[in-house]
């Protein structure tokens, strides 16, 4: 799946487009409205993330641009125009969704996902698995040999982010800004208390143990070497 961000602003731009990554999202990142609407006229995108105040044209005209061309791929547009007559005129001009920053990355994360099934355009697996390990992405729901196991929203989204990242260690700065969006505290132990609390919901009275801590690194799922 491809995404194109347009956004002017590089932090946000960058940040957007390395969560995307990571997610296992193609990314395209442009910082003005020009390329913005060259972009999404010449490659094959399956959604775009969208700032209305941008260089060059403004995030209205690539928008009418696009739908001009028949392009029917979604349109998030993501803004610091709060105004209710801004959030009408996007949808009204053909965006699919408007959300407003400051923003969670899990929500933008959860709308993309979205559209992209609304729209009929998503070729993700709807499940995930390890092992004897599901997880259901469309029903939300996770079960091992069978057995169904209730989990948070947060533990589900830990969960689901250690799947997608199968034998690779996670340090606990992704985790914090990916699952909390919030730069990595050393003071704070929110990141071992939910992996501890997941663990004892996935590998307690499961073989083979799942989730490993590597000290000093962060944290793996692997089917295969754990402990």
């Amino acid at each position: 799946m491809k995404i194109l961000i347009v956004e002017d602003e590089l932090k946000t731009g960058s940040y957007l487009k390395q969560g995307l990554a990571e997610a296992g999202f193609g990314v395209d990142l442009v910082q003005d409205g020009d390329d913005g609407l060259h972009y999404a006229l010449t490659d094959a995108y399956d959604l775009v993330i969208l700032d209305v105040m941008l260089p060059g044209i403004d995030g209205w005209a690539v928008l009418q641009g696009i739908r001009k061309s028949g392009r029917d791929m979604p349109v998030l547009f993501l803004t610091a125009r709060d105004q209710v007559e801004d959030r009408v005129r996007g949808l009204e001009s053909g965006a699919d969704d408007y959300l407003v920053k400051p923003f969670a990355f899990s929500e933008l994360l959860a709308r993309v996902r979205t559209l992209l099934r609304r729209g009929g355009k998503s070729t993700e697996s709807e499940f995930l698995r390890a092992a004897n390990l599901e997880l259901d992405l469309m029903r939300r729901r996770v079960s091992r040999s069978g057995k169904r196991i209730d989990l948070t929203a947060k533990e589900f989204a830990l969960l689901e982010l250690l799947l997608r990242r199968q034998g690779e260690v996670l340090p606990r700065s992704l985790i914090a800004s990916q699952i909390w969006d919030m730069n990595f505290d050393s003071d704070t132990n929110v990141i071992e208390v939910a992996v501890r609390r997941l663990r004892a919901k996935m590998d307690d009275g499961f073989e083979p143990k799942l989730i490993r801590t590597v000290r000093g690194m962060g944290y793996v799922l692997e089917a295969t070497g754990c402990d």
